[in-house]
């Protein structure tokens, strides 16, 4: 039975979160292209949200790309540059925890927001409650998560989840094993984030996909037209 979850979470449920993830995007983006929007409420309680969204927004940030490289970069070439396994751990336990920790004190503040300000809070959706609670406590597990890291500086424990991550992007049938033997704080955390990828689509998450990178070139002033109206009779006979 054992066997059986492990494999059900990490074998299968991967993929299933993935094709959601990938199909129910496109499937948004083509029949509600008018919902793909973040949804702001910074006309409603500015200060808190432009706080908790920066400490958020830079947190999550270097741990997205962070988790990008580090799971799925091969293994033979952090072996091939020299960069030791226990070095690799090291500096995800560093860089990882003081990200963590300005993203969780973002989200903190975003939550309250949500939760306690009236306004805000009947301006907001079930998925916009939901989004943000669920980011909090992914953010706790990966904080969560660095006590034991801390006991397996020798990086073998990271060695596990980076041959999970790319055993399941080239089909490797044998993926879920490589986390079989996990902390369970470890799986939470990797059982939470496979569920965040599948409900992505039907959040407002997707802005994300929508960052307006090109607004880095454009000029620095914008064309205002201003609407003549007539507000009365200037000359005779008019």
């Amino acid at each position: 039975m054992v066997h059986y979850i492990n494999t059900l979470l990490f074998g299968i449920y991967p993929y299933i979160a993935l094709a959601v993830l990938i199909l129910g995007t496109i499937i948004r983006y083509d029949h509600e292209p008018y919902s793909w929007r973040s949804g702001s409420s910074q006309l409603l309680r500015r200060k808190q949200l432009i706080w908790g969204s920066v400490l958020f927004h830079l947190g999550v940030l270097v741990i997205f790309f962070g988790h990008l490289v580090g799971l799925l970069t091969p293994i033979q070439l952090f072996d091939a540059i020299g960069v030791s396994h226990g070095a690799k751990q090291l500096l995800a336990i560093v860089a990882g925890g003081v990200a963590g920790v300005l993203a969780i004190i973002g989200a903190t503040l975003l939550v309250h927001r949500r939760l306690f300000d009236k306004r805000v809070r009947a301006t907001s959706s079930f998925s916009d409650i939901m989004i943000i609670v669920l980011l909090w406590l992914q953010l706790a597990l990966g904080l969560a998560t660095i006590p034991i890291s801390m006991q397996h500086l020798d990086g073998n424990e990271m060695v596990k989840f980076m041959s999970w991550a790319q055993g399941i992007f080239t089909f490797n049938p044998e993926a879920s094993s490589y986390v079989a033997d996990a902390a369970p704080i470890f799986k939470a955390h990797l059982v939470l984030g496979l569920t965040i990828l599948l409900i992505f689509p039907f959040t407002r998450l997707v802005h994300m996909l929508s960052a307006p990178i090109r607004y880095i070139w454009r000029p620095g002033y914008q064309v205002v037209r201003q609407r003549n109206r007539r507000v009365g009779s200037l000359k005779a006979g008019e």
